[in-house]
């Protein structure tokens, strides 16, 4: 196994699923970075903690991912959703659980 999928894995293992309110304090310190859906959490962790700032500038220019802004705090605030979350330290990265679909 290379450093590199010993690191995916170590990432893998270190998500977990939190509510706003456990992300709220992290958000206040600035440390919350989104990934877009879509988006492979544990790859943009991997991008972060491999310190590949020419990749990461790609992944904010297109959107992958982002710092957490005040009117995003704010519709989580009012939504109160899910989130997953893995920690690159200083940063949070958080995606959006995804809805599953009501059935009848």
């Amino acid at each position: 196994m290379t450093e590199r999928e010993i690191l995916h894995a170590k990432l893998t293992l270190e998500t977990a699923q939190l509510a706003w309110p456990e992300l709220e304090r992290h958000f206040a310190r600035g440390d919350v970075v989104k990934v877009a859906t879509g988006v492979d959490l544990v790859d943009a962790a991997l991008l972060i903690a491999e310190n590949n700032a020419a990749e990461a500038q790609i992944w904010l220019a297109d959107g992958r991912i982002a710092r957490a802004e005040l009117s995003d705090a704010e519709d989580w605030h009012a939504r109160q959703p899910m989130f997953w979350a893995v920690v690159v330290a200083p940063w949070v990265l958080v995606q959006e659980v995804a809805k599953q679909p009501e059935s009848d």
